[in-house]
């Protein structure tokens, strides 16, 4: 763990307390209703209904999970790896909600059924996030390349 904390700057430091931080924050919802989540996946219409509640319950942990590593800097790499990946699953939703004329709560932050998000925004802040990852994993593979 030790050796992964050292290889940051102080400005990848920050992004990922900033990136991990919205994870964590944004699963805690999530976690706390599962069935609320489900309905938002649902909503989506883009999985079979088979797997939404095993989705609704696992995704959120994986965020929470993901997130804390991040911000402690354990398995540094894998979880701005994995964050990267969930990023883009994210961005591709909501793409396709938002070019199908879908009305939802994108379920990013919150599950509660009266709030409808504003997709755009939501999908240009995953692009923002993509970007974060992308810097902390240049100053990871900078800063190895550069002690050989």
């Amino acid at each position: 763990m030790r050796a992964e904390t050292n290889n940051r700057t102080f400005f990848t430091t920050l992004l990922s307390l900033a990136i991990g931080g919205i994870f964590v924050y944004a699963s805690i919802d999530k976690i706390i209703n599962p069935e609320a989540f489900a309905r938002i996946i649902h909503n989506y219409r883009l999985l079979p209904p088979a797997a939404i509640n095993g989705l609704a319950i696992f995704l959120p942990w994986l965020e929470l999970t993901a997130g804390l590593c991040l911000i402690l800097g354990f398995n540094y790499k894998s979880a701005n790896l994995l964050i990267f990946l969930m990023t883009l699953v994210f961005i591709a939703a909501l793409e396709t909600a938002y070019f199908r004329g879908i009305n939802l709560n994108c379920g990013c932050f919150t599950t509660a059924a009266t709030t409808k998000s504003n997709l755009l925004a939501r999908i240009i802040e995953d692009f923002l996030i993509l970007v974060g990852n992308v810097i902390i994993h240049l100053n990871i593979s900078f800063k190895r390349y550069k002690r050989i």
